[in-house]
């Protein structure tokens, strides 16, 4: 999946916390978040919150189809909230995919 069709399938997803994404689709996202943010941190403090607040939810909507690519549940990211969890979450949001099928298909 390449850059502008993960972002489109990311942002029209952007409630959809069934099924599964790629690692590719993942890491674009990531990758366009991260520039939207730089951007609007140079512009504005005020367009940075905005961008913020509106990619919070197709973000975290991104991060549980890629657990759920992993085989693993969504409820996962709260392992980011205690110390040296965050870094768990991200070994499992950087491995490959099942090749197969899971029960988050």
């Amino acid at each position: 999946m390449g850059f502008q069709e993960s972002i489109k399938h990311c942002l029209t997803n952007y409630a959809n916390f069934k099924g599964r994404a790629k690692r590719s689709e993942y890491w674009y996202f990531v990758l366009f978040c991260a520039l939207v943010y730089l951007v609007t941190m140079v512009v504005s403090s005020q367009l940075y919150v905005i961008a913020l607040l509106g990619l919070l939810i197709p973000s975290l909507a991104a991060a549980v189809r890629r657990l759920h690519d992993r085989g693993r549940s969504g409820w996962n990211l709260l392992w980011s909230l205690i110390p040296f969890g965050s870094i768990v979450v991200f070994v499992w949001l950087v491995k490959e995919g099942d090749a197969g099928s899971n029960q988050y298909n």
